[in-house]
């Protein structure tokens, strides 16, 4: 349905790993200041609340003061802080979505030569996010990892073009027996 209307690969990706787990439409908070892609999850049906662009390594905890919610993506965003530990502790739901780009070997950490903000701190292996939300409480359902077919010629185009670039996971919450 969105392959022609959405042409990126990502978010077509991002889209049918959601509706793998996700099969009625929630109230989600999405990490990050509304996007291209809180539109298409908006017009899937869920209500959709953003964080106000606040700096969530300082602000964690704004992920409580925002309303009510039962799931949590956090697209493209985790990579960009430096401890995002902090923040996926604080979520006050029982379902998280999370993409992040995935550490390549034939290239250093993108940043952004013209936005300060715009830089990753993390480019993650999948063990390490894995773990980290692990360590969080949560427990890993499903997990997926994609390539983005590139049209450029050269050396790094090849290498993407057979590299896994993105890490979809899905998971829930760790239930504690009292």
């Amino acid at each position: 349905m969105y392959e022609n209307i959405y042409p990126e690969e990502r978010f077509n990706n991002t889209l049918k790993f959601m509706r793998k787990h996700l099969k009625v439409a929630s109230s989600i908070l999405d990490l990050g200041v509304s996007n291209p892609f809180t539109k298409i999850m908006e017009e899937q049906g869920h209500n959709v609340l953003n964080t106000d662009g606040s700096d969530l390594d300082f602000h964690y905890n704004q992920v409580n003061t925002i309303g009510e919610y039962e799931v949590c993506t956090a697209f493209e965003i985790l990579e960009h802080l430096i401890s995002p530990m902090s923040v996926i502790k604080e979520l006050k739901c029982d379902k998280l979505f999370v993409t992040v780009p995935l550490n390549l070997w034939f290239t250093p950490a993108y940043r952004s030569k013209t936005d300060k903000w715009d830089r990753h701190f993390h480019e993650f292996e999948d063990w390490q996010m894995d773990w980290l939300l692990e360590k969080a409480g949560w427990d890993i359902v499903d997990k997926e990892k994609w390539i983005i077919k590139q049209k450029k010629i050269g050396f790094r185009p090849f290498l993407r073009n057979r590299t896994p670039r993105y890490y979809a996971v899905y998971a829930e919450r760790v239930k504690l027996n009292n």
